[in-house]
């Protein structure tokens, strides 16, 4: 059970370790302290705020020594916003930090190694979101509108004017969001936006709990007409977004070269960094090797982000997703990129026990880009589907170190294992994996 402390004095430590979520590690007696702040090889002085059995938790209060590490972060509102959680960490050692822990993740958890570490994949550290989810909420102690993310542990929407990592045109959209909710009549009835950005048109959804008035929407249109966005109300469930115009242009993006384009809706799940994105999908294919007369599978394939550049190198590519909406748009963006030899289906990936027939066939090569859940159902597949090489694609490196386990004792051999800087400045380590067929 934890103690909240009111009070309690200032101490000294040297910070021996950087937590999964950003904190400096120190240690007290043989008891570990989470500094909010606090850098490894720094000497710091911090107050505890919070007393738990086996921890403690506290802030900091000076840094005596500064990490060469440490870099000043360049967004003013860094330490309020939950957004970030890294900025005063220089992106090579945020980098390192998250390499360090795939490897102990996958030594702790699946009792393997990497044959070799891959290199990093390395994108822009800044204007790197094309996607986002901002709060919106009218308080009144304030008298004015807050949009922006939420407030670091807290479920405050954080009082932010700008965001370093939102693409550059979108740099000022949480102040431009506020001044416009300010002068709606539902103000207080629109707690959110998501920001969708194709690499030709953005989109704003507004989720709206009441009915805009005609003055509202007059506004909304004008807002998007100035800045060039796309204007979307959401007012109920997912299915019940609908756009303020109907001549709209789709929302897409290009990978591979420039050779796949993929259409998406505003609200359609995309990789949130475009340039990591478009370097993960040449990676895999360089990763998988495909050859022109294989059979491969893309379990988790979305809109088809992997399956269509995969298509244009091998025989048949099947693509399996959960979700029937993101299926049928991936069967279209095959046919828009003249893609004959993609086949889909439908299919709820974490109930193997319903697969189809497609389940039963053998495959040269899988990829698996699961949600943080992982995959852990499907690993018991793959000694049937009898591939070469496996690729996946991980969000959370406890999943992937579990299921790596898994597919080691199926006699696969982890060749390869490496971060993906999809979220820089942020404690979420994304990385891919590549596994062979043991000889």
């Amino acid at each position: 059970m934890a103690r909240t402390l009111s009070s309690s004095p200032v101490q000294e430590a040297d910070i021996v370790d950087l937590a999964h979520d950003g904190r400096g590690v120190a240690r007290i007696e043989g008891k570990a302290v989470f500094i909010e702040g606090a850098l490894p090889s720094e000497r710091v002085r911090f107050r505890v705020h919070k007393r738990r059995r086996h921890m403690d938790e506290a802030g900091l209060v000076d840094v005596l020594v500064a990490s060469p590490d440490r870099a000043v972060p360049r967004c003013a509102h860094f330490g309020i916003c939950g957004g970030c959680s890294l900025q005063h960490l220089a992106p090579a050692a945020q980098l390192a930090a998250k390499e360090r822990q795939l490897l102990e993740n996958l030594q702790r958890i699946g009792n393997v190694q990497p044959e070799r570490v891959l290199e990093p994949l390395r994108g822009p550290e800044w204007a790197y979101r094309r996607r986002a989810r901002l709060g919106i909420k009218y308080v009144h102690k304030k008298g004015r509108v807050l949009a922006g993310f939420r407030e670091r542990e807290k479920p405050y929407i954080a009082d932010i004017q700008s965001c370093e990592v939102l693409l550059a045109p979108l740099r000022e959209l949480p102040q431009e969001l506020a001044a416009l909710t300010e002068t709606l009549t539902i103000r207080e009835k629109m707690p959110q936006v998501e920001v969708a950005a194709g690499d030709g048109a953005t989109a704003l959804v507004f989720r709206v709990l009441e009915s805009p008035s005609a003055a509202d929407l007059e506004k909304l249109a004008a807002f998007g007409a100035q800045r060039g966005l796309q204007i979307f109300l959401q007012p109920g469930s997912l299915d019940t977004v609908r756009p303020l115009r109907n001549d709209y242009p789709p929302l897409d993006y290009a990978v591979d070269g420039g050779s796949v384009v993929i259409e998406f809706g505003p609200v359609d799940f995309i990789q949130v960094n475009r340039g990591i994105n478009a370097s993960m999908v040449d990676a895999a294919m360089l990763l998988l090797q495909p050859q022109a007369g294989d059979a491969a599978l893309d379990l988790f394939c979305g809109l088809g982000n992997f399956t269509l550049p995969l298509a244009r190198r091998v025989r048949q590519v099947l693509g399996v997703e959960g979700d029937a909406s993101l299926l049928s748009k991936a069967r279209a963006n095959a046919v828009r990129n003249g893609i004959g030899n993609a086949a889909f289906a439908v299919e709820n990936l974490f109930e193997p026990k319903s697969f189809g027939a497609w389940a039963n066939e053998h495959y040269d090569l899988v990829l698996l880009d699961p949600p943080r859940a992982g995959a852990l159902a499907i690993m018991e597949r793959m000694p049937q589907w009898d591939p070469r090489r496996v690729v996946y694609i991980s969000c959370h490196p406890g999943s992937l170190a579990r299921d790596t386990g898994v597919l080691v004792a199926h006699g696969f051999k982890l060749s390869g294992a490496g971060v993906l800087d999809m979220f820089p400045h942020t404690t979420h380590v994304e990385s891919v994996a590549v596994f062979e067929k043991s000889t």
